[in-house]
């Protein structure tokens, strides 16, 4: 029986999504690429325990739009961090979900198309295989988790994941993050409330049980162990930058009064470089020297690059798009982040391996 004057009178249609283990057939992980994710979050979680003292980057563009130029990407990144390996782990950052203000693209997930077709069914495919493709090179990715159902067609694939500052608060995402099988970076508040970021990963440290779906996609009772991998990201708030050495070590102070270990990672973009992608550098060259200084406290850094410095519009006329833009918030350049990276390596060669 059903009631359609008061029942779902908001929404159009229920199209019918493949189910997780439907799509993982279809792209199923390999072996190099199961390796390459066991390597990583093994790597990641070497580094949150003090055993590996190198410093974690996540670097990578602001949004996937585009497989061709994202595959490039990872391949002159992929050789990049084998090149600074002792010294720097690199984790590419590949997002798909972009959280909007009020509206815009929401991501590769949502519209793959870019055209307001809004086919998550292929978005969702396209995406894993893209991940498949990033792991077959040898390289961890890293993503946001904004979904909470996502994590079950792309998760197995991913070795970071950060939670953004919209969503920090977020029981949903608290939750989520307690099961998941990465370790997680919670962003402070869009207002740089570091507060928010420390009570989520107390959150998601604990068990949670909650609704979500399984591997068949039927509707399911999600019970969690809780995640002990949980770590803070600052990425500044309310236009004011938030790595300077007060404020990290305002945050580290915070993080060990709560109980938490202190693990802090810079995010170089967003406020914390007042949005102009080409401080972002200048961010990470900071850090650099905050760690050969003696902080014991900054973990990792992270860093919105692409092939092409700047981001674009989307046109009308796809084909009008400039390869290896971003789409989304504007990104430093390929050829700036090499050096960048160079640098950092450089200079903390000889420094980390003091902080184990």
């Amino acid at each position: 029986m059903t009631t359609p004057d008061i029942d779902n009178i908001n929404v159009a249609s229920f199209d019918p999504m493949p189910t997780p283990d439907e799509i993982l057939e279809r792209q199923a992980i390999t072996a190099n690429a199961a390796q390459t994710v066991r390597a990583g979050r093994a790597s990641l979680r070497a580094i949150l325990d003090r055993s590996d003292p190198r410093l974690l980057v996540v670097v990578g563009p602001c949004s996937i739009h585009d497989p061709v130029a994202g595959l490039d990407y990872a391949r002159r990144l992929k050789a990049l961090a084998d090149e600074v390996s002792d010294t720097l782990f690199i984790v590419m950052r590949v997002y798909f979900e972009k959280p909007r203000t009020t509206t815009g693209w929401k991501g590769f997930i949502n519209d793959p198309d870019m055209d307001d077709s809004f086919r998550i069914d292929y978005g969702m495919e396209r995406a894993r295989r893209f991940l498949l493709d990033i792991a077959e090179l040898g390289l961890p990715t890293g993503t946001e988790a904004l979904d909470p159902i996502s994590p079950q067609y792309i998760g197995d694939l991913i070795s970071w994941t950060a939670i953004g500052a919209r969503t920090t608060e977020s029981q949903t995402h608290r939750e989520l993050s307690s099961g998941l099988s990465t370790p997680v970076g919670f962003k402070n508040g869009t207002n740089g409330d570091v507060g928010i970021a420390i009570n989520a990963i107390v959150s998601a440290s604990r068990p949670h049980s909650f609704l979500g779906i399984n591997a068949q996609g039927l509707s399911s009772i999600v019970r969690t162990h809780g995640n002990r991998y949980g770590h803070l990201v600052l990425r500044g708030g309310d236009g004011r930058p938030n790595y300077d050495t007060v404020s990290v070590q305002i945050a580290g102070d915070a993080l060990a009064k709560a109980g938490l270990p202190v693990n802090i990672v810079v995010d170089c973009s967003h406020a914390n470089s007042y949005k102009k992608p080409e401080l972002q550098p200048m961010v990470l060259e900071n850090v650099v020297n905050q760690i050969r200084l003696g902080n014991r406290s900054i973990v990792g850094a992270m860093i919105e690059s692409n092939l092409v410095a700047g981001n674009q519009p989307i046109p009308e006329d796809l084909s009008k798009l400039a390869y290896g833009c971003s789409v989304t918030d504007a990104c430093v350049g390929w050829d700036d982040t090499e050096q960048a990276l160079r640098n950092a390596a450089d200079l903390l060669r000889d420094v980390l391996p003091g902080r184990r």
